[in-house]
């Protein structure tokens, strides 16, 4: 566990405007290995945008990664995300059991290209 102890860890908050597209980019995150586990929830948005109030259905994503794939991670919802400007929030781990942040090393880890 040694490893999990040298590794610094972190949250990443985005929102999809539905299930479907929910889905389709946490599918896409761990397959790419940007993340180990994600977390999804239903919820009612209210915010401005362009001065005017804004009031929507979407689904939270809570996604656990490294600090590490953290600029992957935020390149892939960049590319990826059906909104223009995406909420990207991270938030930073502080602690956490060190089985789990051993685990969230290992799945996230990149996968080495065998080109022989």
């Amino acid at each position: 566990m040694e490893g999990a102890m040298n590794s610094s860890y972190c949250m990443v908050v985005t929102t999809a405007p539905g299930r479907q597209e929910a889905e389709n980019l946490a599918g896409g995150i761990l397959e790419n290995r940007l993340a180990a586990c994600i977390q999804m929830a239903d919820i009612r948005s209210f915010f401005l945008w362009d001065g005017v109030l804004q009031k929507a259905d979407e689904v939270v994503l809570s996604i656990k990664t490294t600090e590490k794939r953290y600029a992957d991670l935020e390149a892939y919802v960049r590319e990826y995300h059906p909104y223009d400007v995406p909420e990207i929030i991270k938030l930073p781990v502080t602690g956490g059991l060190p089985g789990y942040l051993s685990w969230l090393d290992s799945s996230t880890e990149e996968k080495i290209k065998n080109d022989q």
